[in-house]
């Protein structure tokens, strides 16, 4: 007996949408200095290589994050206007830095320009869900 192919699309996309974070909650105590989060991202001019950002994203953060940046179990929903209405310079501090009481690693040891392009491509994650 064939499983028509709708069939096991809804499941799917009920799990998928009950693993989104969408409860998620900023640490209040988690924030850049106010020099760092006002640095500007020294590729913002070069919006091709937001393509490298997403290649270093799903390397090094689709596991937690999700694909579309949704955030999967505790992990931040970087869709959220929460994380989108932060400037360059404080996604680049937090990525940088890590938050290890919720279990945000450190990703200094990613060159400098490639977490700029991971912050590049975080911006893409917010058109995405404007789109949709």
């Amino acid at each position: 007996m064939r499983i028509p192919t709708g069939v096991w699309f809804v499941p799917l996309a009920v799990a998928l949408v009950a693993a989104q974070n969408v409860k998620y909650t900023q640490d209040p105590d988690w924030k850049p200095p106010s020099q760092t989060a006002e640095k500007k991202n020294p590729l913002a001019e070069k919006p091709g290589l937001a393509a490298g950002g997403k290649k270093l994203f799903t390397r090094h953060c689709v596991e937690c994050h999700g694909q579309s940046g949704e955030g999967l179990r505790k992990a931040a929903d970087l869709q959220l206007p929460v994380v989108q209405d932060q400037s360059d310079g404080a996604l680049y501090w937090k990525i940088t830095n890590g938050n290890p009481d919720r279990g945000m690693p450190s990703f200094s040891g990613i060159p400098e320009l490639q977490r700029w392009q991971i912050v590049m491509h975080l911006r893409k994650l917010k058109r995405a869900e404007a789109e949709k």
